[in-house]
């Protein structure tokens, strides 16, 4: 089971990996994990990395493509993998296809989790996190409250909200989204791969939607893949 998982920022894409994960015995790939992983243990990639890192630059498709490659082929990919944060573009998306084609492997789906853009601004903007390096503890000021406005239930400690989630951060993050990533979903739609769900309801609602579909049940609208 080679998976996929496409939306927006803070659409939760992140929760239901680690459900998956759990569920399903397998790897989340992280592009940002594995870039580390290989500029620590050295590798050929990884020193390729290294150098556009050490000098402040984005580090190439070409480079990212064979650190993902060395990554797919490890044995714990064997039974399968979840793609987070890759691909990206639609580049990065054929190139994807020409590495799975080497090790004889491929996509099954491709679920992408559609929230409306204005419900993702509510979410990302509400969250406030605790200011105690030893807690860190999240909230939202909407959906989770503390029961003191401002005050970490958990230590006591102050509560903060992040300089990436302001509203004028969020929304260019979701423009860099819907110029870059969203095409992927036209790219995934045209090969029969794209299995797009609702990310309304609790987390286990959308993970359940999830599981029916990567267990064989089609596309949450009812078509058959």
């Amino acid at each position: 089971m080679n998976l996929i998982l496409l939306g927006g920022p803070g659409a939760g894409k992140g929760t239901q990996a680690k459900k998956l994960i759990d569920k399903f015995q397998i790897p989340q790939i992280s592009t940002g994990d594995i870039l580390r992983a290989a500029v620590k243990e050295g590798t050929e990639m990884g020193r390729k990395a290294k150098e556009y890192m050490d000098a402040g630059k984005l580090v190439p498709d070409e480079v990212v493509i064979g650190i993902i490659k060395d990554r797919l082929a490890q044995p714990d990919a064997k039974k399968g993998f979840i793609l987070d944060g890759f691909p990206r573009t639609v580049p990065q998306a054929e190139a994807l296809d020409k590495v799975l084609v080497d090790l004889g492997s491929k996509i099954d789906h491709v679920v992408s989790i559609e929230v409306d853009e204005e419900a993702l601004v509510t979410r990302l903007t509400g969250r406030r996190t605790c200011k105690s390096g030893d807690c860190g503890q999240m909230y939202h000021v909407k959906f989770t409250p503390p029961a003191k406005e401002g005050v970490c239930d958990r230590c006591g400690g102050e509560l903060y909200q992040r300089d990436d989630d302001n509203e004028a951060t969020v929304r260019n993050r979701l423009a860099t989204y819907n110029q870059a990533t969203a095409p992927l979903i036209d790219y995934y739609q045209a090969k029969g791969l794209l299995r797009p769900i609702k990310g309304e309801g609790s987390i286990d609602d959308i993970f359940n939607k999830i599981v029916g579909i990567v267990s064989g049940g089609g596309c949450s609208c009812g078509c058959k893949h």
